[in-house]
C-alpha cells in the first residue's frame, strides 16, 4: 500500500556542502489533491519514484520535491521528499511554485477555446490581429533583410515563428536588443509585442523550430480576440471552471510567504535564496507573459492535468474538446531536440512520445508534456490514463528528471 505520508530528507544544515547527505524519515501531512482516491499501487514503483527524488536530493539538482501520479482518476503515487536543508522550506499542501514554460500549455489551451469559437484560423497572418508584425525582417549572415513569408498565427503555436530566447547567435545584428520577457521592462503585452516585432527573426516563418518568445506572443493575441486581460480570459475559460484558484501572474504578501525558495544547483551563488526571481509578480503588472509567467500549486496543475487526461473534460464539464487535443498534439516538428527529448516530436508546444526506448524508457507512443525552468514537469498519457506531475525549485534545468520518472513508472517489470 502506497505510504500516506511525506518523507523529509535531512541533510546537513549547511548549504553548498558537496558530497552525498545522509537521509532519513520522519512524517507530515499528505497534499491533499481535489477528489483524488486512494488506490493500491505496486510497491517498486513506489520505491523506484521516491529513489527518483531522494536521489535529485542527494545528488544536489533539486532541494525539496513534490510527485504527484494519477490513473484512472485515482492518485497511485503522491509524496513529498523534503530536503531539511538550511534555506529550504517544507513543501506543503498550499506551496506556491514558479512554473515558467508550463505556462505555454495552458495558453495553449486558451487558444484552442478561442478557436472552437470560430475567431480565427491557424492560417491567419499574426498581423491581422496585430499589425506591428506586418513588415517583418529576417536574419541574414550578418545583417537583416525582409521578410518573404508571412508569420501566421500556427508558427506561434509551435514555436515555427523564428522568435527564439535571449539573443541571436553570434555576429548579431546591430542594434540588437532581446525581447525576453521582462515585467521591468515592459509593462504590458503591447509594448512586448512591439518590441518583438521590431527585431529580426532568426528564419523565414514556418520554414524551421526553435524555441522561443511565441506564447507571450499569443498572449497579446488571446487579449485582441477576446476584448479581455490575458489573465481575466484564462480566469473566465480555464481557471474558474477548473477551481485553479491558486494560478496568477502576480504574488501577493500571502503568496510570497507561500513561494517555494530557488535552490541554484551549479556556480559560485550555489544554495537557497528567495532574491532572485527573474520575474516581479508585482500585481500592478499587466505583462502577462504566457510562456512563462504563471504561477501555481500542485493541486491546482493536477486539474489542468485532468481535463487533459479525460479528452478535454473536467469532473461534467466540457472545457475543450477532444478534436482541439488532438491537434494540439499533432506533430509539427519531428524529433525536434534528439540531444534533449530523444524520440519526441513538437506538437502546439508540447513534446510528443513517438518512440521512448530513445530516451531509454517504455512510455507509450502518444504521451505528451512539457516542463518549466525550475524543474517543474509534467505529462499526460491519455493511453493508461495516466498524468503525472514533479514540482520542486531549482536551476539549472534538468532533462533527467521526466526521463527517470517515466523509467519508474514505465519501465518497472510490472505494468501499472
Amino acid at each position: 500500500m502506497l505510504n500516506t505520508h511525506t518523507r523529509n530528507a535531512t541533510t546537513s544544515l549547511i548549504t553548498c556542502l558537496p558530497g552525498l547527505l545522509a537521509l532519513s524519515l520522519s512524517a507530515c501531512p499528505l497534499i491533499l489533491i481535489p477528489q483524488a482516491q486512494s488506490a493500491e499501487a505496486l510497491p517498486n514503483i513506489s520505491e523506484k519514484i521516491h529513489a527518483v527524488q531522494s536521489n535529485l536530493i542527494q545528488d544536489e539538482v533539486t532541494g525539496s520535491n513534490v510527485v504527484l501520479v494519477v490513473k484512472n482518476g485515482k492518485t497511485i503515487y503522491h509524496e513529498i521528499v523534503n530536503s531539511g536543508k538550511q534555506g529550504d522550506r517544507d513543501i506543503k499542501k498550499d506551496t506556491i511554485f514558479p512554473i515558467w514554460s508550463m505556462s505555454k500549455p495552458i495558453t495553449i489551451v486558451a487558444m484552442m477555446t478561442l478557436h472552437e469559437q470560430g475567431l480565427f484560423d491557424w492560417s491567419d497572418p499574426v498581423s491581422e490581429y496585430l499589425p506591428c508584425f506586418e513588415n517583418l525582417t529576417v536574419r541574414e549572415g550578418e545583417g537583416v533583410r525582409e521578410a518573404k513569408k508571412p508569420l501566421l498565427i500556427e508558427h506561434l503555436m509551435a514555436h515555427r515563428s523564428g522568435y527564439i530566447y535571449y539573443s541571436f547567435p553570434e555576429p548579431m545584428p546591430p542594434p540588437y536588443e532581446s525581447p525576453h520577457p521582462n515585467q521591468t521592462r515592459y509593462q504590458d503585452l503591447q509594448e512586448f509585442i512591439e518590441a518583438a516585432a521590431r527585431e529580426p527573426l532568426m528564419f523565414e516563418p514556418g520554414t524551421n523550430f526553435a524555441y522561443g518568445i511565441n506564447q507571450a506572443i499569443l498572449g497579446r493575441l488571446v487579449e485582441v480576440l477576446s476584448g479581455q486581460s490575458f489573465y481575466d480570459y484564462l480566469k473566465q475559460a480555464l481557471f474558474d471552471p477548473l477551481g485553479m484558484t491558486q494560478t496568477s501572474f502576480a504574488l501577493d504578501e500571502n503568496r510570497r510567504e507561500r513561494f517555494q525558495p530557488l535552490f541554484i544547483n551549479s556556480g559560485e551563488l550555489k544554495g537557497f535564496t528567495s532574491l532572485l526571481d527573474e520575474l516581479t509578480y508585482t500585481p500592478t503588472s499587466q505583462a502577462h507573459f504566457g510562456g512563462e509567467g504563471l504561477v501555481s500549486t500542485l493541486g491546482d496543475y493536477s486539474r489542468f492535468c485532468e481535463m487533459l487526461v479525460n479528452g478535454g473534460e473536467f469532473r461534467g464539464e466540457r472545457i475543450i474538446s477532444e478534436d482541439s487535443i488532438a491537434t494540439m498534439t499533432k506533430t509539427t516538428t519531428p524529433n525536434f531536440d534528439p540531444s534533449f527529448m530523444p524520440g519526441f516530436d513538437m506538437g502546439f508546444s508540447v513534446a510528443v512520445c513517438k518512440n521512448s526506448s530513445l530516451e531509454g524508457t517504455k512510455a507509450p507512443v502518444g504521451l505528451f508534456g512539457w516542463s518549466g525552468y525550475h524543474n517543474t514537469h509534467f505529462w499526460i498519457d491519455q493511453a493508461t490514463g495516466i498524468y503525472a506531475i514533479f514540482m520542486s525549485r531549482a536551476r539549472e534545468f534538468n532533462f533527467d528528471i521526466p526521463k527517470e520518472l517515466r523509467a519508474a513508472i514505465y519501465g518497472a517489470s510490472n505494468p501499472l
